[in-house]
């Protein structure tokens, strides 16, 4: 059954696409007018990411945002959403703390942000339990393996993961585990297009590639990178599908010359008084202003 007009997009939804071998798709937002233009393309699920640590905030990784970025830029995000399913990324430190505390950040983004549901990064043994404690609390929760860019301090970097055995099969480990633990997805970063095909195979619930290969029940990419407005290092993974840094760089080049030449605004961007009212005024302003120095 497909999903029309203002219908919401539900989690048993996106098991219907797996099950139907229909890819699900995939975007990142940070904002309002942006997450209106993901909605009514037909997008399936908006990932408010904390890569707008990156994309948006300015910073060299994810690690410094905050919870309150998240919620505030999540709120936007869902104010525009009338038919995708938003989820909101739990930033770094935010699920790193007690149970309890854990549980109180994620409800922040059902609560108090609109989100449908939450991500989190790793399959650790703590990692699962709060998973657990989340599906328990009726919190759904999108799982994220391979690279997890809230580890690039021990990985060394944006790195490939799962290249070797020892590690490929700690990755298919977690992705079973956090199937078992409730996850409804998994997103599945920055490993071998072989590795991601098995894990695919092996779930029943879905899989969001991102530099995963074809294989993934669905694809995600960082909104910012496939529109061309993100600089420097682009992964491999990334297709550009539009440039739009020349466009606006072109359209802004075009406002300032206009201004300097005195071509903007022209008349059919002016507003004018009445012809009856104007003379009058303008003769009763000057009077006030006193002589000038014509």
């Amino acid at each position: 059954m497909a999903i029309t007009g203002n219908e919401r997009v539900t989690i048993p939804y996106l098991f219907q696409l797996k099950e139907r071998g229909q890819k699900i798709t995939v975007l990142t937002a940070y904002d309002f007018p942006t997450a209106r233009i993901l909605d009514e393309s037909g997008l399936d699920i908006i990932l408010v990411g904390d890569s707008l640590g990156m994309a948006v905030l300015g910073y060299e990784t994810t690690l410094p945002v905050t919870m309150e970025a998240m919620i505030y830029h999540t709120q936007a995000v869902t104010r525009a959403r009338r038919r995708a399913l938003v989820v909101g990324d739990m930033p770094f430190l935010s699920f790193h703390l007690s149970l309890s505390d854990s549980l109180f950040n994620a409800g922040r983004f059902i609560k108090e942000a609109g989100a449908d549901a939450v991500k989190l990064e790793g399959a650790s043994p703590r990692r699962l339990e709060l998973v657990e404690a989340l599906v328990e609390t009726e919190i759904p929760v999108m799982g994220h393996i391979g690279l997890t860019p809230q580890s690039i301090r021990k990985m060394g970097g944006f790195k490939v993961q799962g290249t070797v055995e020892e590690k490929a099969e700690e990755i298919y480990n977690g992705a079973l585990a956090l199937e078992k633990a409730g996850a409804f997805a998994v997103v599945l970063e920055s490993v071998p297009e072989e590795l991601a095909a098995e894990i695919t195979r092996s779930l029943k619930i879905p899989t969001i590639g991102i530099g995963a290969g074809p294989d993934c029940d669905g694809q995600v990419l960082v909104v910012n990178d496939m529109l061309g407005l993100s600089t420097g290092y682009m992964p491999k993974f990334v297709k550009k599908y539009a440039n739009l840094s020349e466009i606006i760089a072109r359209a802004v080049n075009e406002y300032i010359a206009d201004v300097r030449q005195g071509q903007f605004p022209d008349e059919g961007h002016s507003y004018h008084l009445k012809k009856e009212i104007a003379g009058p005024l303008m003769e009763k302003l000057r009077r006030k202003s006193g002589p000038t120095d014509d």
